[in-house]
């Protein structure tokens, strides 16, 4: 189990570092915030949106105090995972947590230095539009999955191999 959750905390490292890597090249490389969209293909914009709320733009905050609430919330919740990916033996569990907690990070630091968090990725097709993201948007969702996964198959899978060990061990 070490060897997973070095993987796991290596993980929530990497996806910290791209998250904030992709930022910094999207505001001071490509500067959208001055140049506007930039198209990548007929389904991916680059675009600048500051996030001065949660996910899809809810409960947007202006004042600091609603900020730094959402940073607080942000930073308790990474160690609320933290500590449950030290805790559970089971792998799917540690990976999504960590993914959940490198983008709860990434998001949060943001908030600290910009006041919002930095979105760009606008997915498209036609006139339909999804919300723009980031790379800790992306890795919330995925340790989301990852996290639903198992609850709804994983937990059933490890259930029916425990019963199996006990009726091997009565025979």
């Amino acid at each position: 189990m070490r060897g997973a959750r070095l993987t796991a905390l290596t993980l929530t490292a990497l996806i910290f570092i791209l998250d904030q890597a992709s930022k910094l090249y999207v505001l001071y490389i490509l500067e959208l915030e001055f140049r506007g969209p930039l198209t990548i293909n007929p389904y991916i914009d680059l675009i600048l949106v500051w996030n001065r709320g949660i996910s899809y733009g809810l409960f947007q905050q202006h004042a600091d105090w609603g900020r730094y609430g959402l940073v607080l919330l942000s930073v308790g919740a990474a160690i609320g995972l933290t500590i449950w990916l030290f805790r559970t033996p089971v792998k799917t569990i540690m990976f999504g947590t960590s993914l959940l907690i490198g983008g709860a990070l990434g998001n949060a630091l943001d908030r600290i230095l910009y006041g919002a968090v930095v979105d760009f990725v606008l997915l498209h097709w036609q006139e339909w539009q999804w919300y723009v993201f980031n790379v800790a948007d992306a890795a919330i969702v995925a340790g989301v999955l990852l996290l639903l996964y198992d609850s709804l198959l994983g937990e059933s899978k490890r259930m029916h191999a425990a019963g199996n060990l006990h009726t091997t061990d009565r025979t």
